[in-house]
Formats: C-alpha cells, sequence, structure tokens
C-alpha cells in the first residue's frame, strides 16, 4: 500500500492502478501516451515527480523512470532539470504541415513553388514522351537512380560547389523521402538528434513516427549555437544532428560560413551524423552568403539532401541525396527498403530540362518571383523581424498576442487567410517568449492574404 494517503491530494494526473498491467513500465508509459492523445493532458502540464506518482502506484520507483524514459524518446514530455517533467507542446496533435482543401480562400500556410512556372515544363514532358526509348524509363531498374540522371543531379548541384561520385549519390521520391530514409536507416529508436528549436514541423512528425527524440539548440543570428551543441552532447548521448544552413524552415535563418566550421568542429568531435537539407541553397549561390555546405567540411558524416521541388516542379518530387562513402550501404538498403525510387518518367524529365537550359531558366523566373515577393512583404511589413535567407519562400512575423497557436490560427483564418503559428515548429522543451507566424509567400493570391493580415493586425486583431 502507498505510504500516504493521496485522497486529498492534489496530482495533476492520476493513471487508473487498475488499468495497469505487466510489464508495469510499458503498462504506465500507454497510460500516459494515451491521455496525451486524448487531451486528458494537455501540451505544458508539469506531471508528478516520479517518487511521488511511485507511491501514488504503490510500485518501484525506476518503473515510473523507465515509463517516463519511454514517453520522452517519443517526444510527448520533456525534463528541465529542477522544475520538473512536462507534456511536449506538439505530443498531443500532428504538426505536419500539408495543403487544407478548403481551409481558407487565401493560403499562407502551404509551401506553394509558384506553380504558374510549370506551364514551362508541359513542352518537355512531350518531348520525353516521344523518345524512342521511352518504355525503358517505365521499369524499376537502376533502385537509387539512372546513371545519366544521376550525372544530371551533379551538373544541377555543381553551383553549390559540391563534388560526388555517383556511387554516393541517390534520386529520391521528394526531400520528405530523403529525410525519411536517414532516420529509419542510420537512428534507432531512441536516438536523439539535435535540431533548431524552431524547426521544420514535418521533420518533427517523421522523428515522432520513428521515436527518435529531438533535442531543441537555441541559435543566433550565425546560426545553431556551437557551445550549447557542445554542452549537450557532453551531459547526453546525442547522435545526430539536423540543419537547414541555407534557410531554417521556418525561422529563414542561415548559417555563417564561420559557423559552419564551428559546427563541424563539434559533430566532427562528437561523431555526430549530420542530415543537412539545403531545398533553398540553390538561390543563394552567387551571393556573399554561401561558399559552401557542410558536406564538404564532413564527408564522411553528412546526409545532404537537396531537391528540385523549389528550384524546378514541385509535382515531379524529384531530390538528392549525397552520402559519405560509409552511410552508402544502409542509405542503399533504407532506400530498397521504403521503395522511396521517383518514376524514371518524371526524374527524365527533369533531367532533360537541366541539360536544354529550360530548368535554369524557369529557376531564374521563380527567383525573380521570389524577390518580388519579399519587396511585398517588406512593404506591408517593414519592422518585422530581419529576415535571414534574402531570398526565401516564407517569412517569420514576430506576434506579440499570447493566446494559444491553435486559437490565433483560427481568429485569423476567421479573414480567410490561413497561416501557421510558431507552436507548430517547437521540436521540444518550453516555449520561448516571443511568437511569430509563419507566411508562405508564393501562394495564389498571397499579396492579397498579406493586405488583408496586415489590416487585422492594423485593426487590433489578435490584441492581448
Amino acid at each position: 500500500m502507498p505510504v500516504n494517503s493521496f485522497e486529498h491530494y492534489p496530482m495533476s494526473w492520476r493513471p487508473d492502478k487498475r488499468a495497469l498491467s505487466r510489464p508495469l513500465y510499458l503498462s504506465l508509459a500507454g497510460l500516459l501516451e494515451q491521455d496525451v492523445s486524448s487531451g486528458a493532458l494537455p501540451p505544458g502540464t508539469k506531471l508528478p515527480p516520479q517518487r511521488e506518482l511511485a507511491d501514488f502506484l504503490d510500485i518501484n520507483f525506476t518503473t515510473v523512470t523507465r515509463a517516463y524514459s519511454i514517453c520522452e524518446n517519443k517526444g510527448l514530455i520533456f525534463a528541465i532539470t529542477g522544475k520538473g517533467t512536462f507534456i511536449s507542446p506538439n505530443a498531443a496533435k500532428t504538426v505536419t504541415i500539408s495543403k487544407e482543401a478548403g481551409s481558407a480562400d487565401i493560403d499562407l500556410a502551404f509551401g506553394s513553388t509558384f506553380e504558374q512556372t510549370n506551364l514551362m515544363v508541359v513542352d518537355t514532358i512531350r518531348d520525353v514522351a516521344a523518345k524512342n526509348h521511352v518504355e525503358e524509363l517505365l521499369s524499376y531498374d537502376h533502385p537509387t537512380g539512372h546513371p545519366h540522371h544521376k550525372t544530371s543531379a551533379l551538373k544541377w548541384l555543381q553551383p553549390l560547389n559540391i563534388e560526388s561520385e555517383t556511387s554516393q549519390l541517390a534520386i529520391v521520391s521528394g526531400a520528405q523521402s530523403a529525410l525519411a530514409i536517414a532516420l529509419s536507416s542510420l537512428f534507432e529508436p531512441g536516438s536523439r538528434i539535435a535540431t533548431d528549436f524552431f524547426t521544420y514541423a514535418n521533420f518533427i512528425q517523421l522523428a515522432q513516427m520513428y521515436h527518435i527524440q529531438l533535442i531543441p539548440v537555441h541559435a543566433d543570428a550565425h546560426g545553431m549555437s556551437p557551445g550549447e551543441l557542445a554542452e549537450k552532447c557532453s551531459n547526453i548521448n546525442i547522435h545526430g544532428v539536423f540543419l537547414m544552413p541555407s534557410g531554417c524552415n521556418p525561422t529563414t535563418h542561415m548559417i555563417s560560413e564561420a559557423r559552419k566550421q564551428e559546427l563541424a568542429s563539434v559533430i566532427s568531435r562528437h561523431r555526430l551524423l549530420l542530415i543537412e537539407d539545403e531545398i533553398t541553397a540553390s538561390f543563394i549561390a552567387d551571393t556573399p552568403h554561401y561558399q559552401q555546405p557542410m558536406l564538404n567540411l564532413l564527408p564522411e558524416q553528412t546526409v545532404y539532401i537537396n531537391s528540385t521541388s523549389k528550384t524546378i516542379c514541385s509535382g515531379l518530387r524529384v531530390a538528392y541525396m549525397i552520402f559519405g562513402s560509409t552511410l552508402a550501404g544502409k542509405i542503399t538498403e533504407g532506400i530498397y527498403n521504403l521503395n522511396t525510387k521517383p518514376s524514371s518518367l518524371d526524374t527524365e524529365v527533369v533531367s532533360e530540362l537541366i541539360h536544354n537550359g529550360k530548368a535554369q531558366t524557369i529557376f531564374n523566373q521563380k527567383k525573380a518571383l521570389l524577390k518580388q515577393a519579399n519587396r511585398i512583404y517588406d512593404s506591408y511589413f517593414p519592422a518585422g523581424q530581419a529576415q535571414g535567407n534574402p531570398l526565401s519562400y516564407f517569412r517569420w512575423l514576430p506576434i506579440s498576442f499570447r493566446a494559444p497557436g491553435r486559437e490565433v490560427e483560427e481568429d485569423i483564418k476567421r479573414k480567410q487567410v490561413h497561416m501557421l503559428h510558431s507552436d507548430r515548429f517547437i521540436s521540444g522543451g518550453q516555449s520561448s517568449g516571443q511568437k511569430y507566424l509563419r507566411l508562405s509567400l508564393s501562394a495564389t493570391h498571397s499579396t492579397e492574404g498579406l493586405r488583408r493580415l496586415n489590416h487585422y493586425f492594423q485593426t487590433g486583431g489578435g490584441s492581448d
């Protein structure tokens, strides 16, 4: 029996003792996950101390410790030394970003890519379909990509100062598939990956699916803090790092060249695996902001990801993975197991666009549209936070009101504008004091959406 009576004792969580079964730690973890999913334990709830919960349930303290550890590895809870254990901000809901049909007549949430340029792809699709060898593109040969498609990929990536052997390059169905391959091939359930405090929402969801714990690391104007990363590596067993050096989604922040060197030193010293997501690097390749990928600094510890979705055509779903020779075996096995090879017909279209010069023409048009979209944003929000990537598809707008993120999104959606609150992008730990909206600049009618959003703030919308 418990030493103390809990009849009138306040506890934030009172799991049903009768629902426990053996093994107890798994059962208790399951009850916690169930109550998080149902909303009985909302984000931010402080859980009972482990000894207190063990006393309440009349079980061993280490049983509670093991249950909490399982839930922490799943991203459901997080602990702060000296303060306690809390339900994670995104534990009870999906944070995946996708197109929501009928959500609002103006969508500033979904990351479209100026789809009007897709008309420039149509003629090349017809040319490819008329080729004599088109039937060869309908088989499943070359699961990591046809050799000539890989050659085209390296030609496209050359302005980014990337050099690789085709044996260390794979073509997969979009950057999201590349992330899934990297996580499932190179990490085990319970592994820890350091990432920016605000990071790509779909990466958060993937980590949860693969039961990988994200470790948030704060950043400054130059990128992730190497000192904080090193400190966390010294205190806990971290296995990898996820970075978006040329423009973090959602914050648009870039990692300076000096900071890349500092981070590479920490990553090398602690033998971490780096997932480098660089789908927007091409837009700044000819500027002082860019010199080289971190892949060049850590060739054997890096999985480099680049996609043609933002630069050429999102609907063709063609992305490139480059990886160290020591990682090639596991990556290739993961590609086979997940079956993520894009249609060879689609890859042939992208390769043909690269060789006939139309890919560069499309890219130049998208780049011009990005410049225009960012200028329009600045005209409506001149006092907004200074952006990182000057040609970002998104902007990260600071807001003053403190309502929960979902309430903010719903309130603005009533003005028929759909956008995303910064709560969706928290990788773990407590939310920072500052709140933001992530706005897509390339969606249909984005200019009208920015006008409505500006009017919403000007007329007192969202005031505390």
